[in-house]
């Protein structure tokens, strides 16, 4: 194993982590559990090439359904199912869990996992002795997972946050669902080989970015004010 490899492999994901661990400041969550969060995530790629495996003997499709297929079913649907899975199981029913923040926090911090262990296979493995991947990976791959992300708990938290339970199959469904769909067209673009399609790819990126930043800022904001109320009883009681 080249040592610059791993490095370039693992690089974005934690450099990524961190600046969410630094923008989680306001009620910052506690290390131990973004860190089993992150691994776990790691973990669950696994599972998800055996899941992926398994749904690849099921395309009989050829050409562009074969593509969509790959893209949104077997790579969209299963790998943010996983990635989703992994909140639930770990952190979703946990009392640190108790603002809206946290739920972009902790899909992101799975979804990073998930993509730096991938990252590790595709990089030092895979295309070892092709340089570019490392870089093509670092700039689009692994920003896409945490972008995906985003949107996941952007609407894992309005459901686990809603009022009734209707809002809540709404929101809990859309926190795979609209992911699901991100991921599928980022891989569909790829994997089509239409120059059209591959004439849309940047600007679907940058309209991923807008989109979830003003998501992340939404939530930023809650938390920002919810903090500032806290201080703001904690002063008054000291009065």
């Amino acid at each position: 194993m080249k040592l610059n490899l791993f490095i370039t492999a693992i690089t974005p994901g934690i450099a990524l982590a961190l600046l969410f661990y630094w923008f989680d400041r306001h009620d910052r969550e506690p290390l131990g559990m973004l860190l089993k969060v992150f691994i776990f995530g790691a973990v669950y790629v696994f599972p998800t090439i055996l899941i992926e495996n398994f749904l690849l003997f099921f395309n009989i499709f050829g050409g562009i359904l074969g593509a969509a297929y790959t893209a949104f079913i077997v790579a969209g649907l299963t790998e943010e199912y996983m990635k989703r899975k992994v909140v639930l199981k770990y952190v979703y029913f946990n009392p640190v869990f108790n603002e809206k923040l946290d739920g972009i926090v902790y899909c992101v911090m799975a979804s990073l996992g998930f993509a730096t262990l991938e990252n590790i296979m595709y990089v030092v493995f895979a295309f070892s002795d092709v340089e570019s991947v490392g870089y093509y990976r670092a700039i689009i791959s692994v920003p896409a997972h945490m972008l995906f992300a985003v949107t996941m708990g952007y609407y894992l938290s309005l459901a686990k946050f809603s009022s009734t339970p209707e809002e809540h199959r709404y929101f809990f469904k859309r926190s795979l669902s609209v992911p699901a769909i991100m991921h599928g067209v980022f891989d569909f673009i790829l994997m089509s080989n239409i120059q059209l399609l591959m004439i849309l790819f940047i600007p679907f990126i940058i309209y991923l970015w807008v989109v979830n930043l003003k998501k992340l800022n939404v939530y930023y904001n809650d938390s920002k004010y919810n903090a500032n109320k806290e201080n703001e009883f904690t002063d008054f009681d000291e009065i």
